[in-house]
């Protein structure tokens, strides 16, 4: 007689969408399939009760379709709360294709792509995540006008990583004010986990402020160009030991998980990756446990999603750098809440994101 074993892939396999881990009663998740330019995508639309849901598109090969559901769902309702606590009229939502963008990445599919999401008639507005940059968003705005993040020659924002960057380091010094009782970063030791565009436009504060500076990343011939450039040094050990003031992940998510959690030597984690904590809950409340002062990711690494929406409000970029450094007096508010409430920071920050969305459902219910 024959016994079949469901594995735990097999049992993940088999859970539907509205059961995955990460569905958090999302509004919308579309499938898009294009057989002729190999698009596999998937939008994910968390929320809209603040406005339209605008969100990057992340080009990643993932292990799984699985893998990538759970990404975009993720990641679509952190935008909800990110667009919230930064007190944007946006809703949250994201995107990602399946595949290696330097590979699989054509005009024809990002256009394609483009069609998918022109076809929600503007419930969600697309902009450049990992795998994508400038140009690609502007295949996109040749068949759809619901993207940002275009280049400043088409009448956009143009890159918003130096301006995630911004964010990321107003809310790190907001950190270290909290729990040094100074926010100068001169000779304070930070690592910075992942060197793409925002990684390394941070690396340039730091430097600039005087910070010891240690970089990471998978990419060598990238660690070396930005060790060189900003004479910052190379940690070639397992970044979660390093012993270290500041540890900024600016990679993917997930990086402070059950294996991770209670190695990291760091007082402050302060970074621009989404989702760094594996459980929100379990790993938040680990850290506080352990006096390390957590920025929460979706506040602090907002200075993106602050340079879009310039485009769809038409403000400019004296507006946008005046949101971005409110970053810090929203952090500093949020890490003294937290103490006084003795609950996480990423708890506090979440309360006040969602007090907002279920104020603006209380007006749009009057």
């Amino acid at each position: 007689m024959q016994v079949d074993v469901l594995t735990a892939n097999d049992l993940k396999k088999s859970a539907p969408v509205f059961g995955q881990f990460s569905f958090d009663n999302h509004e919308q998740v579309v499938f898009c399939n294009d057989k002729d330019t190999g698009l596999k995508a998937i939008i994910g639309i968390h929320n809209s009760v603040l406005g339209p849901a605008l969100g990057g598109t992340r080009m990643w090969n993932y292990n799984s379709e699985w893998d990538a559901l759970n990404d975009v769902l993720r990641l679509s309702r952190g935008m909800t709360f990110k667009s919230a606590i930064t007190g944007l009229n946006l809703g949250g939502g994201k995107a990602v294709i399946i595949g290696d963008a330097k590979t699989q990445k054509t005009p024809a599919l990002m256009r394609k792509f483009g069609e998918f999401v022109h076809s929600l008639s503007g419930k969600y507005i697309t902009a450049e995540d990992v795998g994508m940059d400038t140009e690609d968003m502007d295949t996109v705005r040749e068949v759809t006008p619901y993207v940002t993040g275009i280049s400043e020659s088409k009448g956009g924002a143009g890159n918003p990583s130096p301006i995630t960057a911004y964010g990321v380091f107003m809310g790190m010094k907001a950190a270290a004010k909290y729990k040094y009782g100074s926010d100068d970063l001169e000779g304070r030791k930070v690592l910075v986990q992942g060197i793409g565009h925002v990684g390394e436009a941070l690396v340039e504060h730091l430097t600039n402020e005087g910070a010891d500076v240690y970089i990471s990343d998978i990419n060598i011939a990238k660690l070396q160009e930005v060790s060189e450039q900003y004479s910052v040094k190379i940690y070639t050990g397992d970044v979660y030991d390093a012993d270290v003031d500041i540890y900024a992940p600016c990679a993917l998510g997930a990086t402070i998980n059950d294996a991770t959690v209670n190695r990291i030597k760091a007082t402050i984690i302060a970074g621009a990756a989404n989702n760094q904590l594996a459980d929100e809950n379990t790993h938040g409340l680990i850290l506080q446990q352990k006096g390390i002062v957590y920025a929460p990711d979706f506040l602090i690494n907002a200075g993106g999603i602050i340079n879009v929406y310039a485009e769809l409000e038409g403000y400019g970029k004296q507006e946008i750098m005046r949101k971005t450094e409110n970053i810090y007096n929203t952090t500093l508010e949020i890490l003294k809440t937290a103490e006084a409430q003795s609950i996480t920071t990423h708890v506090a920050a979440l309360k006040i994101a969602q007090q907002r969305i279920d104020n603006r459902k209380m007006e749009n219910l009057n």
